[in-house]
């Protein structure tokens, strides 16, 4: 069923006209016309059917825009990049910077402000905008009266706290006095389209306050596909080889994946990542088409316009494996079940949140049956699948046209069924020698090797954690770095789980290495992490923080980066003999000399 214009201004004529036009249109010809319509002097509210007056009459206003970002993987600075350079060509003066290079009293001197950042974690603001969130959440934040503003919100729907950082400072802002310049925009892991659709906004409502009227810009002035291969183009690329790490009787399995880049022309820097778009378990789409009431070789047209049988479309299109609140929401709308309206009505947040932990769009459909009328309006609420980043395990000086990657299988037990990890058992199971996958580079300049290669560096990574450091030893020895190395590895068992022993040994042995120490947790009656091992070596590691070293973390956020930092604060404290308000202080200078970087997830 497709979307009808009625109950609007136009004539009947004119509605006929529109009802032709608009299942024509593919998205990106729809989101080109919106910023068309925006270059007039009334804008369209995002999510709501009120027209926004957006002209500022009054005095000519400042052609200087200032645009901060806040990322912790690279799409937000690659945005804010993309929106100077427009800008920029629409005649203002744009400086673009990091939150964490930007000094806040500056705040007090900027009259446009473009806020980029995406959220982290459990609603929590990457690492790179930490110390900007928090001024501007404190009371020495200053009144921004004179101040426009506009927010991008990046974030993943399925997380409970989407865009919570984007809205954190958009809601700040105008505590603050500020006026906003164009309405925030939230945006999931398909961001391009909605970020093109934002700046067009901005740029209409930064045009209007400069007294000047300008047509609109096409759609590819911020989403065009570039030379190279990238996130929107991505290069199919080969697989050479396809390992396990782990040995016999692990309960792990690790995959050590090489793809080749060859003919590509993509450049990666040691501690970037490589982006994969996956495709469904082909038994979990069986089995979902199996209880659909439509045939799979029916035709849909996905949000990209092209057309595609349902099949094709579960299987390398659409997201089936995570159910969100946004989504459950939506199917609400469409579906006819009373149980289903419940679970979303106010006041069953919490219901509907342990409903969806665990489970997908099959239990979903088992319990509530689907909806919508054909197979199009059934597949028109579900997300595009979003590509999965892993860090990346090479070097490109070492390994010319190649990437190699380390990824943990992925497989659980919920609600009755055995459950599978999207990409994790796509490249186990499914990705062979000869096979091509879909990929793209993640520049992440928040974590990098330091300028100087005779700094030292500290490096943590446990289990697949170990990834972007088995890329720092293979860079540093192709440099001849002579700064002192120190490697923190945990996993399960040494027998079965030392991932890269043989590779650890040799950088030991030549001296790339300077120390290595492990940490087996399941070796022992009494579990040891790597945090064990910090504090067993305080009194030194400590020395090598005075002697300026780089700290690096990379692996899981929640436990392990968390311990991580706790036990650097306690070291701190307690070899430097400070109070824990000093200690934090220590480490919080460290991170903005950018000498304490983290990977994690």
């Amino acid at each position: 069923m497709q979307l009808q214009v009625i109950n609007s201004p136009f004539s009947q004529e004119q509605t006929e006209l529109l009802n032709r036009l608009m299942p024509t249109l593919t998205e990106t010809q729809k989101v080109w016309l919106s910023g068309y319509l925006a270059a007039s002097a009334t804008t369209l509210v995002p999510g709501t059917n009120a027209v926004q007056n957006t002209s500022n009459s009054g005095s000519i206003q400042s052609k200087e825009v200032t645009i901060l970002y806040g990322s912790q993987t690279g799409n937000s600075k690659g945005l804010a990049q993309k929106a100077a350079s427009t800008l920029e060509g629409n005649g203002f003066q744009v400086s673009v910077s990091a939150m964490s290079d930007f000094k806040p009293n500056n705040l007090k001197k900027v009259k446009n402000l473009l806020i980029i950042a995406s959220t982290h974690g459990e609603g929590e603001p990457p690492d790179n905008a930490r110390s900007f969130y928090e001024f501007l959440h404190s009371r020495r934040a200053p009144k921004l009266d004179h101040l426009q503003f506009s927010v991008l919100a990046l974030g993943d729907s399925s997380y409970e706290f989407f865009c919570q950082t984007g809205k954190d400072f958009d809601k700040r802002l105008e505590d603050l006095g500020g006026t906003r310049l164009y309405p925030r925009f939230d945006c999931d892991v398909d961001y391009d389209v909605p970020a093109a659709e934002w700046l067009q906004g901005v740029l209409s409502s930064l045009n209007e306050s400069q007294g000047e009227s300008a047509a609109p810009i096409p759609i590819v002035a911020t989403t065009t596909v570039e030379s190279t291969y990238s996130r929107s183009n991505p290069f199919r690329a080969e697989v050479l080889e396809n390992l396990n790490l782990n040995g016999r009787g692990s309960n792990k399995e690790t995959r050590h994946l090489e793809l080749s880049l060859e003919g590509s022309g993509l450049q990666y820097e040691p501690g970037d990542s490589l982006g994969i778009y996956p495709e469904n378990d082909p038994v979990l789409v069986e089995e979902l088409l199996h209880v659909l009431p439509w045939e799979a070789g029916e035709t849909v047209t996905v949000k990209d316009g092209d057309s595609r049988t349902l099949k094709e479309a579960l299987t390398s299109y659409y997201e089936i494996t995570v159910l969100t609140k946004g989504l459950i929401e939506k199917i609400s709308k469409l579906s006819h079940n009373e149980a289903l309206k419940d679970l979303v009505s106010p006041g069953n947040e919490e219901k509907l949140k342990a409903y969806m932990n665990g489970r997908d769009l099959l239990d979903l459909i088992r319990d509530f049956g689907s909806w919508g009328d054909s197979a199009q309006e059934f597949v028109s609420v579900l997300r595009k699948i979003p590509p999965r980043l892993y860090s990346i395990a090479s070097s490109l000086t070492a390994n010319p046209d190649e990437v190699h990657l380390t990824i943990g299988a992925v497989r659980y037990h919920a609600h009755g069924r055995e459950r599978k990890g999207v990409c994790s058992i796509f490249a186990a199971e499914r990705l062979k020698p000869g096979d091509t996958v879909p990929i793209f580079i993640q520049h992440n300049e928040n974590f990098k090797l330091p300028a100087d290669p005779e700094a030292p560096i500290i490096m943590i990574g446990p289990g697949t954690g170990v990834a972007p450091f088995r890329s720092f030893m293979q860079e540093r020895e192709e440099q001849g770095a002579e700064g002192k190395a120190w490697m923190f590895f945990g996993d399960q068992h040494f027998v079965t789980d030392f991932l890269y022993q043989t590779e650890w040994q040799n950088w030991l042995k030549n001296g790339v290495l300077t120390k290595m120490d492990v940490a087996f947790s399941r070796d022992q009656e009494e579990k040891v992490y790597v945090q064990h091992r910090m504090l067993e070596h305080s009194k030194e590691l400590f020395t090598w923080l005075e002697e300026g070293a780089y700290v690096y973390i990379c692996g899981d956020e929640k436990h392990m980066a968390h311990d991580v930092h706790q036990t650097l604060l306690e070291i701190i404290e307690k070899e430097g003999n400070l109070s824990r308000e000093q200690a934090e202080e220590y480490l919080s200078a460290m991170q903005q000399q950018k000498r304490y970087q983290r990977d994690v997830y």
